[in-house]
């Protein structure tokens, strides 16, 4: 008899699979890609949004309603995304919503052959920038690398990289804000 554990993972990776194989169907790793990112989109408003997660497991409200109201609410995401969502509301599995955006992640990335890169700058990458970043980190990971570019002026310059929850952060910000840390601890009561 099957634990509850290993109900749960099984359920999750019925999702994963949905999922991966529609969206490999309908357009590959491009499609595979807008997935993962409304998926992770759909996380962040889940996770941001206590009254919608309550309601979308209320047990006042039935597996319809709660179908119906995950659906309304993830109208504007993509409609592949939006009908797994509003299942999983229906059957009272969002619970497991963090659970099926990693293991989309992980067993897309395997799928495709790839490692997605999260790189943020201060201005976008130029062609030979990109180049140079996606050949180091490919020889360093040993795998095809894609880049997931972001822009965040906060940063004041430099770049910031992570997967996988490794992050390499060589931003200005984080460059000022360790040497600040530096001077300020550093007081030994001697002369300036």
């Amino acid at each position: 008899m099957p634990t509850n554990r290993l109900l749960a993972k099984e359920e999750v990776a019925t999702y994963v699979n949905l999922l991966l194989e529609a969206a490999m169907n309908e357009g590959g790793q491009e499609r595979v890609f807008d997935v993962r990112d409304q998926l992770e989109t759909v996380l962040r408003i889940y996770r941001g949004n206590a009254d919608l997660r309550d309601a979308l497991v209320n047990p006042a409200y039935s597996p319809e309603q709660r179908g119906r109201l995950a659906a309304n609410v993830f109208e504007g995401v993509d409609p592949l995304v939006n009908s797994v969502i509003a299942v999983m509301a229906e059957r009272g599995n969002l619970g497991k919503l963090s659970a099926v955006v990693s293991s989309f992640n992980e067993t897309s990335e395997e799928k495709l052959g790839v490692c997605v890169v999260d790189v943020t700058t201060v201005v976008s990458l130029d062609d030979e920038l990109r180049t140079v970043i996606t050949d180091k980190l490919s020889k360093d990971l040993g795998k095809n690398v894609v880049l997931r570019e972001h822009i965040d002026k906060s940063i004041l310059g430099g770049i910031i990289m992570s997967t996988h929850g490794k992050r390499i952060d060589a931003s200005v910000a984080s460059q000022l804000e360790r040497t600040r840390n530096v001077l300020t601890e550093s007081n030994d009561g001697g002369e300036c």
